[in-house]
C-alpha cells in the first residue's frame, strides 16, 4: 500500500515540478542567461528585474510624458517614446530593453535594418501580446511566404497612380475641417481648439472615403469601438502577459 501511495505521489508531483521549473526558467534563468550573452556581444542595457523588466519604468515615463502639455517646438521622441529615448542616451545605440522577461534589441543601423527586412525567413518577428491580434492581422505579424503574399497584394494600392486618385478625397476631408474652423472664427476674433480629436476625425474621414467610399459619420461608431479596444490592448501591453491571467 505504501508503495502504491509513493508511486501515486510521484506521478502527481512530476507535472507540478515540470511546471515550476518551466516558470522559473521563464522568469529568471533564461533572462539572466540572455543578458550575459547580449553583454558579451557588446550590447548594454538595464539589469534584468524579476518578471517586469523595464515595463513598469516605461509605462510610468509614458504616463508622465502624456500628462504634460506639449508645444510644436517640443521633441516628439520625449513624448511618444520617452523610455526608449532615455535608454539610447544612457546606454547608446547598441542597447537592449526588457519587455517583461524578454529582451528586445534596438536596431538603429540602416544597413542592419535593410538586412533584416530582406531576410524574412531568417529574422522572424518577436512574439507579442496575443491581445494585439484583436486589433491588427496582416504584414505586422505575418511571417515567411504568408508575409510575401500579403505584401504582393498590398503593393499595387501604394502605386503613384492609385494614390493620385485619392487626392480628391484628401482635399474634400481637409476642406471640410478648414471650413469648420473658419466658421468658428466668424463669430469671434479668436477661438481655442483641441486639435488632437480634430486630426483624429480627419484621419478617420480620409480612411472612410478612400477605403470604403463613405464618410466618417457612417462609420463613427466602428471607429469609437476600435479606439476603446486599442486603449485596452495598449494598457495590457504595458504589463507582463501571463497566459490565462486576463
Amino acid at each position: 500500500m505504501e508503495t502504491y501511495f509513493s508511486i501515486l505521489l510521484s506521478i502527481l508531483l512530476f507535472p507540478v515540478l515540470v511546471i515550476a521549473w518551466s516558470a522559473l526558467n521563464w522568469v529568471w534563468i533564461r533572462p539572466r542567461k540572455l543578458e550575459r550573452i547580449l553583454r558579451l556581444q557588446g550590447f548594454s542595457g538595464n539589469p534584468y528585474r524579476f518578471l517586469y523588466g523595464d515595463l513598469r519604468d516605461s509605462s510610468l515615463m509614458l504616463s508622465q510624458a502624456r500628462s504634460r502639455p506639449s508645444s510644436v517646438s517640443d521633441d516628439v521622441k520625449t513624448r511618444v517614446l520617452p523610455f526608449l529615448n532615455q535608454l539610447v542616451k544612457t546606454q547608446g545605440k547598441n542597447s537592449f530593453m526588457w519587455l517583461g522577461p524578454i529582451p528586445r534589441i534596438n536596431i538603429m543601423d540602416p544597413s542592419h535594418l535593410k538586412e533584416i527586412l530582406s531576410k524574412i525567413h531568417d529574422y522572424q518577428k518577436p512574439d507579442s501580446n496575443p491581445l494585439f491580434k484583436l486589433l491588427l492581422e496582416g504584414l505586422v505579424n505575418h511571417e515567411g511566404d504568408k508575409w510575401s503574399m500579403h505584401r504582393k497584394i498590398l503593393n499595387p494600392a501604394f502605386h503613384m497612380g492609385k494614390l493620385k486618385l485619392m487626392l480628391p478625397a484628401f482635399h474634400s476631408s481637409t476642406n471640410q475641417l478648414v471650413s469648420k474652423w473658419e466658421e468658428m472664427l466668424s463669430f469671434k476674433e479668436s477661438s481655442e481648439v483641441d486639435i488632437w480629436p480634430e486630426l483624429q476625425d480627419l484621419t478617420r474621414d480620409v480612411i472612410s472615403r478612400t477605403a470604403f467610399g463613405t464618410s466618417i459619420e457612417e462609420g463613427r461608431k466602428i471607429f469609437q469601438l476600435q479606439e476603446e479596444q486599442s486603449e485596452l490592448a495598449l494598457t495590457a501591453a504595458r504589463s507582463v502577459y501571463i497566459p490565462g491571467w486576463r
